[in-house]
């Protein structure tokens, strides 16, 4: 675990963001998060009543995890998750006719 001299150095270490725009983002925060916790694998998958390989199958593919498993182990790590919305651009007109067909356009929310 990292020792900080000063608490002022810990608290700017806690109050960090790590913006994830994508989703292959997840697995190195997820893994420095852990490994910033001084955590093994094994010790998370015992916390959330799991076996050592699947979490470790979570870590290794987070994006195919669902929300609600990513949360836990988030706040297993002591990790506050925080969403903001970005400002919205429209397609532009080349990605709008490739989309304008497709089944999930169609579909009514």
């Amino acid at each position: 675990m990292r020792k900080y001299q000063t608490k002022t150095q810990w608290l700017s270490h806690m109050n960090t963001t790590y913006p994830i725009k994508h989703l292959n983002q997840l697995r190195p925060v997820l893994i420095g998060f852990r490994k910033e916790n001084g955590l093994t694998q094994k010790e998370i998958s015992q916390r959330l009543g799991v076996t050592q390989q699947a979490y470790a199958r979570l870590e290794s593919n987070p994006a195919s995890a669902s929300f609600e498993r990513l949360f836990k182990v988030f706040t297993i790590l002591g990790v506050r998750l925080a969403l903001s919305s970005i400002q919205y651009s429209p397609p532009t007109t080349e990605v709008k006719n490739k989309y304008e067909n497709s089944p999930a356009r169609r579909e009514k929310w």
